[in-house]
């Protein structure tokens, strides 16, 4: 079939080459070389001697730059002899050519114009003279060139400047406009099913949903549904995601756009896309705008330059006008999502504007359950992966760490060679994303490791005695990024509020391994710096914010993001005793972890010892050598885990071994079989 399309081809092709040679070659033969109607070039001297020979009817002089054109007609054909006939001439019939015009160049000498002249009075040849024509375009080329070229200039930087414009366009007539862009309802395939752990959040939105669909309902009492809706928490709890299942439930035009798109370098710019977005979606109404991290475009007006009126505000101006300004925004839905709304402006705020916010916080045990069998739906687990317990071990943990959370561990089952996810795969990679890769090859120190293992089991042994609301889950000595090693204490149930004991607690905490450091050998290192940051940022909440210090008493002096722009709202005497308290809790947290590896120290060295023959303990094992001083009996025999991920070269080793094996065993089958056959 290919063969018989291509042979087509070829014969069509050649066909119309030669009907369109043939169409050439008669209009050729018709207006060509055998036409007499032609005009052939003589020299001056040939013009002369046919003007005073009588054999030239008319001359036109048009004089030139510095040259005359002489045009003109015989009184009778004149043959060529300069004409060349061709071998196409030849075939068509043309042999030979006549001429009857000419044409010649004068050079501009008012003496050879008056002898042409006078020699046509004699022969009573009539001649007519021409004005010099203008040069009106080499004139006009020569003024706006320039002209064009800076225009052209200005062109492509505005164009660089604009950033391509709305869908590439990069010209200045389209930094105005909006680059949002509705995306197709039938396109959109996320819906309330796909969001797992805010259920709260989507009883929220519900609402929002039903009046898009049927807004009657609603109005018929008299209800005014939100006109804006702010989605506020902590990255990755899913603020996008909600409001992408909310257009797609609605099945209406989705607008979105991020705060920091509304914004140039031009003033004036960022209110005319403001104002271009909302009508655009005021046409396709019903319709949802949804402006990610709003923060960039609406923070508080009065701290910008120039008195306030910079760019940033005019386009926040804009944009409360068109949320509820006069002419009102009926059937169109803000929403828009932020982690700091405590820096937007209060205007935006108000009822009328975003009058419905939703706290999209971190997932409870129960949610994160939920968000984890959302995310394991198309990756295949093994039967000893409990995603409930998985849960339990990741308080803190958000929508986009727990996906993320699975998808290391399926990376880590395929480095194994493995066809499903294993429990190890997952506490492997909750380590990975909690303090990064394993550094197993990292060449330490015996005195090093003995300082980790010291240093760690006084985690452990203090977290053990002291917080009665964690756990002591695991702890290693293996490097982990810029850990030597750590341990990990879970709460025992997700807490909505830490009392100050718990706090007192945490702080101890921190501090065992400081203090086994200077309690077994007598010395301080840098290992316990992360500790101390950790400890400073507990006791300083403390102190600033829950009004756990009796000297301070009971006031909020800082907020979780530390003082506003930079300028602290108390005195430096106020600072100075802030600086005393918080030094006098970490000093007391100190102290409790050295009476605790005192008083427990037989049980704290039998830890540390695990550690450095198991280098990885986990709960069961912490809880035999504190209460027994000895490993469980069925860890005795397996001290160290095989199953670890293996490196890049192992794993390629092994699946080069694999292969081997396997074609080693296709081999000897099919041998057997030439057997059996014999």
């Amino acid at each position: 079939m290919k063969n018989q399309r291509n042979g087509n081809f070829v014969r069509n092709s050649l066909f119309y080459v030669i009907v369109v040679l043939g169409i050439m070659g008669l209009i050729y033969w018709v207006a060509g070389p055998t036409q007499t109607s032609n005009t052939k070039t003589i020299s001056t001297s040939t013009f002369m001697t046919e003007l005073r020979d009588k054999k030239i009817d008319k001359v036109t002089i048009q004089p030139g730059d510095g040259v005359y054109d002489i045009k003109g007609e015989y009184k009778k054909a004149q043959s060529d002899k300069d004409a060349n006939n061709d071998a196409f001439t030849s075939l068509l019939g043309g042999n030979s050519k006549k001429a009857n015009s000419f044409e010649t160049k004068l050079v501009g000498s008012d003496n050879i114009v008056a002898d042409v002249q006078k020699t046509a009075d004699k022969s009573k040849t009539d001649v007519t003279t021409k004005p010099q024509p203008s040069n009106f375009w080499g004139t006009l080329a020569v003024t706006m060139l320039p002209l064009l070229l800076m225009v052209g200039l200005f062109y492509l930087m505005m164009g660089g400047l604009n950033q391509g414009g709305q869908g590439g366009r990069g010209n200045m007539m389209g930094m105005g406009k909006s680059k949002a862009k509705a995306a197709d309802p039938s396109e959109n395939k996320k819906r309330f099913a796909d969001v797992a752990g805010a259920e709260e959040e989507k009883q929220e939105l519900v609402e929002v949903v039903e009046f898009l669909k049927d807004p009657k309902k609603f109005l018929k009492l008299g209800a005014r549904i939100p006109s804006g809706v702010l989605l506020e928490g902590p990255p990755g709890t899913g603020k996008t995601l909600l409001a992408k299942a909310v257009a797609g439930e609605a099945g209406v035009p989705f607008y979105s756009i991020s705060g920091s798109d509304f914004v140039e370098m031009f003033v004036g710019v960022g209110a005319s896309r403001v104002r271009d977005l909302f009508e655009n979606a005021k046409k396709s109404a019903p319709s949802i705008i949804f402006i990610d991290e709003i923060d960039a475009v609406g923070r508080q007006r009065g701290n910008g330059m120039g008195g306030g009126h910079d760019e940033r505000e005019q386009t926040l101006n804009q944009m409360l006008v068109e949320m509820d300004g006069f002419e009102g925004n009926e059937g169109v839905i803000v929403m828009a999502a932020t982690n700091r709304s405590d820096v937007l402006d209060p205007a935006l705020l108000r009822p009328g504007r975003f009058d419905r916010k939703i706290l999209v916080g971190r997932p409870d045990v129960k949610g994160r359950e939920a968000i984890l069998n959302v995310h394991a739906k198309n990756k295949p687990l093994d039967s000893s992966v409990d995603l409930k317990e998985i849960a339990k071990q990741t308080p803190g943990f958000v929508g986009a760490d727990l996906e993320n959370l699975l998808n290391e561990a399926a990376l880590l089952a395929a480095r194994r060679n493995s066809n499903t996810i294993t429990a190890k795969d997952l506490d492997e990679a909750e380590d990975r994303v909690i303090a990064g890769p394993a550094k197993k090859d990292r060449v330490i120190s015996a005195k090093e490791r003995n300082t980790v293992a010291y240093h760690e089991a006084g985690h452990a042994i203090v977290g053990l005695v002291l917080n009665e609301a964690r756990v002591v889950h695991k702890v290693t000595i293996v490097p982990r990024g810029r850990a030597g090693g750590y341990a990990i204490m879970l709460p025992r149930e997700d807490q909505m509020l830490m009392s100050k004991t718990d706090a007192m607690d945490q702080v101890a905490g921190l501090m065992g391994g400081r203090a086994a450091e200077v309690l077994i050998f007598n010395q301080q290192s840098s290992g316990a710096s992360n500790d101390f940051e950790q400890a400073t940022g507990i006791a300083r909440a403390m102190v600033t914010q829950y009004g756990m210090s009796d000297k301070l008493g009971m006031v909020q002096l800082e907020k979780d993001n530390g003082p506003q722009y930079g300028q602290p709202l108390y005195s430096d005497t106020t600072s100075r005793l802030i600086d005393e308290e918080v030094r006098r809790i970490t000093t007391q947290g100190y102290d409790t972890a050295c009476d605790i590896i005192l008083r427990y120290k037989d049980r704290h060295e039998a830890i540390a010892q695990a550690l450095l023959e198991y280098e990885t303990l986990d709960e069961k094992q912490i809880l035999s050598l504190f209460n027994t001083g000895k490993m469980p009996e069925t860890d005795d025999e397996a001290k160290k885990d095989d199953e670890t991920p293996m490196s890049y070269e192992e794993a390629k080793q092994a699946a080069n071994e694999k292969l081997a094996e396997d074609e080693e065993k296709t081999s000897s089958s099919d041998s057997d079989d030439d057997n059996d056959q014999a």
